[in-house]
C-alpha cells in the first residue's frame, strides 16, 4: 500500500492570498523526492517505523507571530521567516496512531518571505517553495548546526526544487 501524504495549511496572513492547494502539492512533491533518496530517508525520523500515512501542517502568518513564538518557545527575541515544530523527530516517544505519523508544524512568515525574495532577487513564490522544502527537512529530523550540515541541506533543497521545475540557486 502506498503511503498517504496528508498536508494541511492555514493562512492567517491577510496581505497575501497564496494558492494553498498549489503549495500543498509542492510540499507533497518535495516530501516524496526526499523520501525517495536513500541517503535522506535512512537518516530521517521516519526510518525504521511502520506507517501508512505521514501528516504535517503549515501555518502561514506574519513575522509578528513568529517573533512571539520565538520569544515564548525558543527564548530568541527576533522574528523568524520559518519556525518548525518537529514533533516526531524531536521526541523520544515516537507516537504513531492508526498508521499515521504526524511530523509536526511549520510556521512561515509571509511578510519575511516577500522581504527575502526581494533581497535575493527571487519571486516570492520561489522563496516560499524554498522555505517549505527547508521546513520539511526539519520535520524529517535534519538540522544545520554545522556548516557542513547547512551545506548538505541547502544543496539537497536546491536539487529537490530543481526536480519540480524551480531553479533556486
Amino acid at each position: 500500500m502506498a503511503t498517504k501524504y496528508l498536508i494541511f495549511s492555514e493562512n492567517i496572513f491577510p496581505d497575501w492570498e497564496i494558492d494553498e492547494k498549489k503549495f500543498i502539492n509542492i510540499a507533497k512533491k518535495l516530501l516524496k523526492y526526499y523520501l525517495a533518496k536513500p541517503e535522506v530517508y535512512e537518516k530521517s525520523a521516519l526510518y525504521g517505523h511502520d506507517y501508512s500515512a505521514v501528516s504535517f501542517d503549515f501555518l502561514y502568518c506574519d513575522s509578528v507571530k513568529t517573533h512571539e513564538i520565538n520569544r515564548e518557545y525558543r527564548n530568541k527575541d527576533y522574528p523568524a521567516d520559518i519556525i518548525t515544530f518537529a514533533i516526531f523527530a524531536d521526541s523520544d516517544e515516537k507516537f504513531i496512531f492508526d498508521g499515521e505519523i504526524n511530523l509536526g508544524e511549520v510556521m512561515i512568515a509571509l511578510d519575511k518571505v516577500r522581504e527575502e525574495a526581494v533581497k535575493k532577487g527571487k519571486t516570492a513564490e520561489d522563496e516560499l517553495a524554498f522555505l517549505i522544502s527547508h521546513g520539511i527537512l526539519h520535520l524529517l529530523g535534519f538540522d544545520h548546526q554545522t556548516e557542513s550540515d547547512y551545506n548538505f541541506i541547502v544543496a539537497l533543497q536546491n536539487e529537490a526544487l530543481q526536480s519540480i521545475g524551480i531553479k533556486y540557486e
